[in-house]
């Protein structure tokens, strides 16, 4: 063992003369494993809410969506796109035509989304987890269609979903609106059933998912869509199909993925993610920089050892070692516990859901937990980098005081 290490590993779990230092010590331990264990558990619940926020986004948010560069709608009887159509690796193929309307449910009216959908949207969805009360119906075995709203809608109208005769009436501007002195008459409105709430986020919540049927006679448009969204067989490579996809339909298209799709939401989760990280650093940098005055008062400790030390023929280097290798120990032993502890806290709310998202209407009945090997290699990293910073201004400080010691003695 390298004599550097083995008295730095007695000097830290012997006793000192002054008991101050070992309160000092125990406090930089106890500071890095909490910090440490706040590392794990934060970034474990960010994955958590990450993975369920994303697979409930996937109910709505295709693995590829197809849009016009320019315009709001295009005509989707081309030669490729009834090609791409029957393509065997495509689970569901769907037509999407929508726009921004009045919705009006009794005496209040909110501006929202309508969004008409194709038969291929129900296709390989668990869209039902998302309903909180209702169910997702778009048409019954009558052919008469319903719209399922989003739960801001739904707060917003105070749409009850048992009130049978009282339909949401939604309201479209003409493609001919003129100057009529009566405004009502460049307006088109349908009525609609509603058969379900569902909730996901603010982005989604304020739609109203309907029949393409429905919307098309609402919006006059017996042809064209808004965009063509495509979800394929598990396995299918993803990336690869929006490369073929986007090379054959020609640059008057755009094709999305779902991260594409939705940059606002990856990239607020991820600002989240390293905001909070960056935060819980510094805590672990002021806690681990307090091996400095923890070493410094031991080397005040341990001077006649040093004095020792040094007339057996002991060099810098040496006494150095002892006190860069005691803050490293220092610094490892509380993160090794701290990932420990972290760890098994994570575990505890994973298993059992112990601590709640204190909201009944939330999707989410408790904090979340996923883990990831890559967390907590970067979370051993950054202590082991911060550790490595303060034990080496320890140890050149402590060889200061050598030459301190040496003129005392």
């Amino acid at each position: 063992m390298n004599t550097s290490i083995y008295i730095a590993k007695r000097y830290l779990f012997s006793k000192k003369q002054t008991h101050a230092i070992n309160i000092i010590s125990g406090i930089s331990m106890l500071g890095v494993l909490v910090g440490s264990a706040a590392l794990i558990i934060i970034l474990s619940v960010f994955n958590g809410l990450e993975k369920v926020i994303l697979s409930l986004y996937s109910n709505f948010t295709p693995e590829l969506k197809i849009e016009p560069t320019r315009g709001k709608t295009f005509d989707p009887d081309s030669t490729y796109f009834n090609a791409l159509k029957k393509d065997k690796s495509i689970v569901s193929y769907t037509q999407v035509l929508e726009e921004k309307a009045l919705i009006q449910y009794g005496n209040r009216t909110f501006i929202g989304t309508v969004k008409g959908v194709s038969d291929d949207f129900l296709k390989g969805k668990q869209l039902d987890s998302t309903i909180q009360t209702g169910s997702f119906t778009l048409k019954d075995s009558n052919n008469n269609f319903y719209g399922v709203i989003g739960s801001t809608i739904q707060g917003s109208l105070g749409v009850s979903l048992k009130n049978q005769f009282n339909a949401l009436q939604i309201f479209s501007p003409k493609r001919t609106a003129g100057n009529s002195t009566n405004p009502m008459n460049d307006f088109v409105f349908r009525s609609i059933m509603p058969s379900g709430v569902f909730a996901i986020q603010q982005d989604f919540d304020d739609i109203i998912i309907t029949p393409i049927e429905f919307t098309r006679d609402l919006l006059d448009e017996p042809n064209k869509v808004s965009s063509l969204e495509i979800n394929f067989k598990p396995g299918t490579d993803i990336s690869d199909m929006q490369d073929e996809i986007t090379e054959k339909a020609g640059s008057n298209f755009v094709v999305k993925n779902r991260k594409e799709q939705n940059t606002e939401l990856y990239k607020t989760i991820n600002y989240e993610r390293w905001s909070i990280f960056m935060i819980l650093v510094f805590v672990m940098i002021i806690a681990i920089f307090n091996i400095i005055g923890s070493l410094t008062m031991l080397v005040m400790d341990k001077r006649q050892d040093i004095a020792i030390l040094t007339s057996l023929g002991a060099n810098k280097q040496l006494i150095q070692g002892i006190f860069f290798f005691e803050g490293m120990m220092i610094s490892v032993i509380g993160c090794v516990i701290g990932i420990v502890i972290g760890f098994i806290i994570c575990l505890i709310q994973q298993q059992f859901s112990l601590i709640k998202m204190g909201s009944e209407t939330s999707v989410l009945d408790a904090y979340p937990v996923a883990f990831s090997i890559s967390d907590f290699v970067l979370v051993f990293l950054t202590v082991i980098a911060i550790a490595v910073i303060a034990s080496s201004i320890s140890a050149r400080l402590s060889v200061k005081r050598l030459d301190e010691i040496k003129q005392d003695l």
